[in-house]
């Protein structure tokens, strides 16, 4: 647990609505659920403690799964990224992504991204953001490059979105440390730079830490609520790539109809002809 998991876990479950952290841990059909209330409102944080499906006849203590889980939402998010969470083709750059400097890890970056997107590197969000990172267009220019070497540099490359995504979780996070250096913010610094990704740097230097709004707090929890997810603990691997299409059942040769014979011209009967009378 990182040094910082107390603090953590009150600025970014519930310090706005003076009510902190309540976590409560329970065995319900194999599952273990925690319920943290948020600001006041009850939120049931499946992804946390995510339904934690016990694995059968593993003899995974339930207490301790979830006492892993609560450890890894509280920490830094620096954890080793479990690489069968998160689709293939997107491996390499959220690793490379997630390397880019100290404050950042890939757990964060692909966190931010089944957020974000859910891996759709298509989207267009309702506020123009666009790729799976769901980056502004302004930022997405100051940060983009082509990573692929294929002369494009585009928001819908997802390789390229994702190093965009990097780049700038980096950049914040070091505006977001001069802000607690400075004493402007009290925080963490991961906290402090998801809440400055989801909305500005600028509304949490106002706010002297995480916005006190749902929306910023709801953020920050629910990407720390995946961490658990991407390191690997107690969720299957989904599944990224499309069912394969079922073979068709073999459809029977319908009978041919059969060619009926042709009807034979009859052969007309020549007249006999008369005899001469003697």
């Amino acid at each position: 647990m990182s040094s910082d998991g107390p603090s953590t876990a009150k600025i970014a479950i519930g310090a706005a609505g003076g009510l902190g952290c309540l976590t409560s841990p329970a065995v319900l059909l194999g599952t273990v659920i925690v319920v943290i209330v948020v600001g006041g409102l009850g939120v049931l944080l499946a992804p946390l403690i995510a339904l934690i499906q016990l694995f059968g006849g593993g003899g995974v203590d339930p207490a301790i799964e979830a006492d892993k889980v609560v450890e890894v939402f509280q920490g830094d998010g620096k954890g080793e990224l479990d690489p069968a969470q998160v689709p293939a083709e997107l491996l390499e750059p959220i690793k490379a992504a997630g390397a880019l400097c100290e404050a950042i890890g890939p757990v964060v970056i692909a966190a931010q991204l089944e957020r974000e997107s859910g891996f759709d590197a298509n989207k267009v969000g309702a506020d123009g953001a666009e790729g799976v990172s769901q980056l502004p267009p302004a930022v997405f220019t100051k940060y983009g490059q082509d990573e692929n070497d294929n002369d494009k540099i585009s928001a819908f490359d997802a390789a390229d979105s994702i190093m965009a995504q990097g780049r700038h979780l980096c950049a914040l996070a070091g505006e977001v440390q001069l802000l607690i250096d400075n004493g402007q913010a009290i925080g963490t610094v991961l906290d402090l730079t998801l809440a400055a990704y989801d909305t500005d740097l600028e509304a949490v230097r106002q706010a002297g830490g995480i916005p006190t709004t749902n929306q910023s707090q709801g953020y920050v929890v629910g990407i720390r609520a995946l961490f658990a997810r991407y390191e690997g603990i107690g969720a299957p691997p989904p599944s990224f790539t499309p069912s394969p299409t079922p073979t068709p059942t073999s459809t029977r040769n319908p009978t041919p109809t059969p060619t009926p014979s042709p009807t034979p011209t009859p052969t007309p009967t020549p007249t006999p002809t008369p005899s001469e009378s003697p």
